[in-house]
């Protein structure tokens, strides 16, 4: 049997060891701040005070967002309020943005156990012949047994930063993988949103062509009535025809465009198809929202793809510390202890004893010019991802301006075609009392309402794009994700 392990064994062991844990918690404090890298500033990018083309229309002195994320509330509308917290939960392609960020914090942990020392043990017993000059004969030779237990504990002193350096860069990457997930959410939601409207104008167009058909068919049956009568031609009912058939394909060809949108939206909340059924609804009643509003210079702490952009800037400069630490020692911290012994049952005893304690130094005296190589790939991967910075910055301000002219002269644009729905409607109503009496020919009947139809069907069009370019809008301005860089530019 093994003898147990006594109390004074056990203190002497502690001893031998204790050494090792005061100088490593005298360094760790020593070395806590060190980093080799360069002093980190963020990349100047000088926001403009004001939005190009957008100051003359309103000033733009608050952000107007929701804080709780829940932006598309603003169109208010429970099915889609709905499928935005499916596709949260539901999506695969947000599941496996998830899991990269998951993966990014485990890299961190990763990294981060290289503060601590390496502790192992091992215990083994080797069995064999012992050599002598002496002959035997008709004997084997002598066999001896020695068992061997022991324990060694190693860390790396972190004089020049490296370890220090390779945690804040992962860190830095990890924050970045978690501004990606809230950049991938918010296009995701945008899209489904984006595929929603597109949907409910479907459902616009199509009650339109309902509405024009019916009135397409009344028109048909009068003229009809007329050839009886003897005071219209054929042709008139031709013409008629034509115009009605037209729209039914229309409809047709509308019928499939929905169905396709929704299997879209099927895909984005996770779904199969043939499991969804949005039921139409008609003439949309969806609002029309106003635009957000923000400051210029918001725009860099809250949009994901910028803090993710200015994140991995950061991470690069401390991969700079790290390529020159390279060029000083690997300072380690070694203690060791063992038990050998031929016996077993006294295997733990202090006569059997064995330890050391001290440091160990390591330091590459020629490498061919591999640490300078490295050094000059990590500086030009800082400088790439400096510039990658500051194009993502330049593209937001880019996106945000050209959807903000876009909403504000949309808008300006369905006031007109207002005006021209109610005059096209005016117009048929006269062609057709006119035709009624006799003095007015279906071919200009027939005209005014194809005017009348257009007018309108050009109306639905332009809501539908105000309604996508404030989804846009929305998700270029990043309103509604809680994100700051403040805290971490400073680390």
């Amino acid at each position: 049997m093994i003898a147990p392990l006594s109390f004074l064994n056990l203190s002497q062991a502690l001893r031998q060891l204790s050494h090792l844990c005061i100088l490593i918690g005298v360094t760790s404090i020593v070395t806590a701040c060190s980093s080799m890298a360069p002093e980190y500033q963020t990349p100047n990018t000088q926001p403009p005070k004001t939005f190009a083309g957008y100051a003359n229309w309103q000033p733009l002195n608050q952000i107007n967002a929701p804080t709780d994320a829940h932006w598309w509330q603003v169109f208010n509308d429970p099915l889609l309020n709905q499928l935005s917290e499916q596709v949260i939960v539901n999506n695969q392609t947000l599941k496996a943005n998830e899991a990269q960020y998951r993966a990014a914090l485990a890299t961190v942990n990763s990294a981060a156990a290289a503060r601590y020392p390496t502790l192992n043990s091992s215990f083994s017993a080797t069995n064999g012949t012992i050599a002598s000059t002496t002959s035997f004969s008709n004997s084997s030779l002598p066999t001896s047994t020695s068992y061997n237990l022991s324990a060694s504990a190693s860390w790396e002193m972190d004089l020049w930063g490296r370890i220090h350096d390779t945690i804040a860069s992962n860190e830095a990457k990890a924050q970045a993988s978690l501004a990606d997930l809230y950049a991938a959410r918010l296009s995701t939601q945008a899209l489904l949103i984006q595929t929603y409207l597109q949907l409910r104008n479907a459902d616009t167009q199509i009650a339109l062509l309902e509405q024009t058909a019916r009135a397409y068919q009344r028109f048909l049956q009068l003229t009809q009535a007329r050839i009886k009568a003897g005071i219209a031609s054929k042709l008139d009912a031709t013409q008629a025809q034509t115009q009605l058939y037209s729209i039914q394909a229309q409809q047709v060809d509308l019928q499939e465009q929905r169905q396709r949108f929704q299997n879209a939206i099927a895909t984005l909340v996770g779904q199969y198809s043939a499991n969804v059924n949005i039921a139409s609804q008609g003439e949309t009643a969806i609002s029309i929202p106003n635009a957000p509003t923000l400051v210029p210079s918001t725009l860099l702490a809250q949009r994901p793809d910028i803090i993710a952009s200015e994140r991995r800037v950061y991470a690069a400069n401390l991969q700079i510390g790290v390529a020159q630490s390279a060029y000083f020692p690997t300072i380690n911290l070694v203690a060791s202890a063992s038990y050998r012994n031929k016996e077993l049952a006294n295997l733990i005893d202090i006569p059997n004893t064995i330890w050391s304690l001290g440091p160990s130094a390591a330091l590459t005296l020629f490498d061919g010019g591999l640490r300078a190589a490295n050094k000059a790939i990590a500086v030009a991967n800082m400088e790439q991802a400096a510039a990658t910075y500051k194009q993502t910055v330049l593209t937001a301000f880019q996106e945000v301006e050209d959807n903000l002219n876009t909403v504000k002269q949309l808008t300006n644009e369905a006031n007109i075609q207002r005006e021209a729905v109610a005059a096209a409607s005016q117009a048929l109503f006269i062609a057709q009392r006119q035709y009624q009496a006799g003095i007015n020919s279906a071919l200009n009947v027939i005209t005014a309402q194809t005017a009348e139809l257009t007018a309108k069907k050009t109306l639905a069009d332009i809501e539908n794009r105000q309604r996508l370019a404030t989804v846009i809008l929305w998700k270029n301005t990043g309103n509604g994700i809680a994100l700051t860089t403040a805290d971490n530019a400073s680390n």
